[in-house]
């Protein structure tokens, strides 16, 4: 049997999955956790992998390894290679000004659609690096490299064998707004316009194929796949394919489509990203997701599951009540200072019920128009994969048929950015021109009848916040 390893560094913890290459079984796994925060020293990460490793009985005895990652994070290096202050997460939105200022200086969000297919907006490293330049700007002008979590972890894999050596994919690197993924190449003017300064001189890592190696293993010698962002590993290990689209539901909610074109979307709320194997990867997150059902579980004074009990206990459309849970700002569509609201509040509907209820179509809606604004690009939408720990809840798959309005499918629990990574690794062990094929069993089909009055009331109220 030959086995490859997978590793997904998310926000919150580092999963490894050592897998058969050619059925993808898992055969052993670690996990550990992160800190909290969106701001968190590399070094934790690192600590954090080590551990995961262990627990999963090593990798000395596999042919390969990817990792898959956060995207966004900001991770500035110097010229021996230290890391010169800790990450900014890509849920930090105290880049959020820079984000409104670099857009204005390239001429507007269609320049920027135009030369990198997104839209700057808090979450992208480009912003963050602006931020660096403008609050810490003894920091940016030391700035030697620019790496990714996953990149500075495959990295740091092989040995930290000086910054010049650093690699990455191009997912990961559709997300910086300093990448354009139809040109398969850096924009360096827009590096230097995040800095403030030339960045001819700036070492970014170099951009592998979907099944490239440009790193091997300090402790073994396998060679070290390409890596790439979490939503794209996620829709590589789902194997999805054209107009098949994950719907991710953590601590953020994420669209992510595969499609064989490009998106370019001057409004912000889709970014043109890259998948993991020559396609793109249109997406649109949502900053608010499984965590509203943490505020509301806790304001009404339940757990998880009596909160989806009250839920289904309540009409569709809530009584008339439609929540906007824009918490902690928003990305998608791009109100990073707004709230959240409660609307169309009575004496008649304001019950435990109906407030339970509007929190799981308020998800939801959101969910349904990010799918909307992709539909708006002529990308298809033909079935939605529905995964993240939200996934498990009766209530949300009860009810994400009849307001998202498409084919839903539930695959199996598992870590699918990380079973992606495994599977780009079995790629890279196999030399094959096409990526390996794992069927997944056990694939669950919801049923549900649609109910298109929410996704517009949600809609409806949306613009209305956006000041439409």
């Amino acid at each position: 049997m030959t086995l490859v390893a997978g590793i997904d560094s998310s926000t919150q913890s580092v999963k490894v999955l050592v897998v058969d290459a050619e059925s993808g079984a898992v055969v052993r796994q670690g996990r550990a956790a992160h800190p909290d925060g969106t701001e968190v020293a590399p070094s934790a990460w690192w600590t954090a992998l080590g551990e995961a490793m262990e627990s999963a009985g090593g990798l000395d005895d596999v042919a390969a390894v990817s990792v898959g990652g956060q995207q966004h994070g900001m991770v500035a290096l110097d010229a021996s290679g230290a890391v010169i202050r800790d990450a900014l997460l890509w849920n930090d939105t105290r880049s959020a000004p820079a984000a409104s200022d670099l857009t204005e200086e390239l001429g507007g969000p269609q320049a920027w659609v135009d030369a990198v297919g997104s839209v700057p907006v808090a979450s992208l490293t480009a912003t963050k690096l602006r931020w660096l330049a403008d609050a810490e700007p003894d920091h940016a002008a030391a700035v030697a490299a620019v790496a990714l979590p996953h990149d500075w972890l495959t990295w740091q894999l092989a040995g930290a064998p000086g910054i010049e050596a650093l690699v990455t994919d191009r997912s990961d690197a559709s997300g910086t707004a300093y990448f354009d993924a139809v040109g398969n190449a850096y924009r360096r003017d827009l590096l230097g316009l995040a800095l403030r300064r030339d960045a001819a001189d700036v070492v970014l890592p170099r951009v592998l194929g979907p099944a490239e190696s440009g790193l091997a293993m300090a402790t073994s010698g396998a060679p070290l796949g390409p890596g790439c962002g979490d939503n794209a590993g996620a829709a590589l290990g789902l194997g999805l394919t054209p107009g098949e689209t994950s719907l991710s539901l953590g601590t953020s909610g994420v669209v992510a489509v595969v499609s064989t074109t490009p998106v370019a979307d001057a409004s912000g709320a889709i970014n043109g990203f890259a998948d993991a194997t020559g396609e793109y990867l249109p997406l649109a997150c949502t900053l608010n997701a499984a965590q509203v059902f943490d505020v509301f579980a806790r304001l009404l004074g339940v757990d998880h599951r009596a909160l989806g009990e009250l839920a289904l206990s309540a009409e569709p459309g809530a009584g008339g009540l439609v929540l906007l849970p824009l918490f902690n700002g928003e990305r998608t569509p791009n109100l990073p200072d707004a709230t959240a609201s409660l609307r169309h509040m009575t004496m008649a509907n304001s019950t435990r019920a109906n407030l339970a209820r509007a929190a799981f179509e308020g998800v939801l809606g959101h969910m349904a128009y990010a799918l909307d604004a992709v539909r708006s690009f002529g990308v298809a939408v033909e079935r939605v994969s529905l995964v993240g720990g939200a996934a498990k809840s009766a209530a949300i798959r009860q009810l994400a048929p009849s307001i998202l309005g498409v084919e839903v499918v539930v695959p199996p629990d598992g870590e699918y950015v990380a079973l992606g990574a495994a599977k780009q690794a079995a790629w890279v062990a196999s030399g094959a021109a096409e990526v390996p094929v794992w069927p997944l069993a056990g694939v669950e089909t919801l049923a549900g009848d649609d109910t298109p009055f929410i996704r517009q009331r949600f809609a409806e109220a949306l613009a209305e916040a956006e000041g439409v």
